[in-house]
């Protein structure tokens, strides 16, 4: 005989519309009360994932603050379209919520009440495990961390495919900008840039991997690393940066430099941004299909038990100006 909510509202001495406020996540009550009724709903072997998915309504699309303006950083905006269509189609209701470490996350979560969270980019560890004590079904999208389900490009494959498409140029010295490391997919981009390195019998000089420093703007930190590998007794005669905003930044050092673009050094980033293609030259990339992206996190979060908890969706090489020829 299957558990009902009036059976966990027996057992943990509550009311029924107690339980069913703890099963859907819903504002007032104590987070001791909801752990009670979830754990006696565990116990007793409800189901409350079923309850959630047949009913969900509300979906937040979760974005760092340091990821929230798109004027600045587009990928995001891009995603969101993606996760907006899926909604659509099932039905759901998206809503945006910037959130950073130093705000009352799992507050601002209960004030909309969702069914389920979609966590995009990069977010520190113990904002992710305060949302994933809310409960409730969530998937990450441009980012992994350990037991949750995730969707991310090819980062590996696309980092592998820039360094190699310089090194077949015939480029020697190629660089890779990364900004911060604490970035699951800059870190997989390293990867696949050494991995390219390896293959191709080149030895890596640790002085070409450069990261740009923390607290300024990305595009400021970006043309600070860009100077800086100019300096170097070896200057670079390639640069794979870690994405478009980052490349376009050092293209704009480079030329001010007085440097050629691709003919004293080539430029590869990584996501294919609008402004990449206007770019003069024009920027060679990654294409990720951002929308995709979007659409597979709402389906994990969704109907997650039925999917691959870790996909990993394909890029593409574009090679366009700044790196051809």
């Amino acid at each position: 005989m299957s558990v009902t909510i009036r059976d966990i509202a027996e057992a943990a001495g509550v009311s029924i519309g107690t339980v069913s406020r703890a099963l859907k996540n819903q504002r007032g009550l104590s987070d001791e009360t909801r752990r009670l009724v979830r754990r006696v709903a565990r116990e007793l072997g409800y189901d409350a994932a079923r309850l959630r998915s047949t009913r969900a309504q509300r979906l937040v699309f979760l974005l760092h603050r340091q990821h929230s303006s798109f004027a600045t950083n587009p990928f995001f905006s891009y995603v969101l379209h993606g996760v907006e269509e899926a909604c659509r189609d099932y039905g759901i209701a998206p809503t945006l919520l910037a959130t950073g470490p130093a705000d009352p996350v799992r507050d601002q979560l209960r004030l909309h009440e969702p069914d389920a969270v979609l966590a995009a980019g990069y977010f520190e560890a113990e904002v992710l495990n305060l949302v994933a004590g809310l409960e409730l079904p969530m998937a990450l999208v441009d980012f992994w961390m350990p037991g949750q389900p995730s969707v991310n490009p090819d980062n590996v494959e696309g980092g592998f495919l820039a360094t190699r498409h310089l090194l077949e140029t015939g480029r020697k010295r190629i660089a890779y900008i990364a900004g911060s490391l604490a970035h699951y997919s800059l870190r997989e981009r390293a990867h696949g840039y050494r991995r390219a390195l390896f293959e191709a019998g080149v030895l890596a000089d640790p002085d070409l991997e450069i990261v740009a420093p923390p607290g300024v703007e990305p595009a400021d930190g970006a043309a600070h690393a860009m100077r800086q590998l100019l300096k170097l007794r070896q200057r670079p005669d390639a640069v794979f940066a870690c994405n478009d905003m980052v490349a376009l930044a050092a293209l704009q050092v480079c030329q001010e430099a007085g440097l050629r673009v691709p003919q004293d050094i080539a430029i590869v980033g990584f996501d294919d941004i609008p402004a990449a293609a206007g770019a003069q030259p024009a920027l060679s990339t990654l294409r990720v299909d951002k929308e995709a992206l979007g659409r597979a996190g709402v389906d994990l979060t969704m109907r997650g038990h039925e999917m691959p908890q870790q996909m990993v969706l394909p890029v593409e090489l574009v090679v366009r100006g700044s790196s051809a020829g």
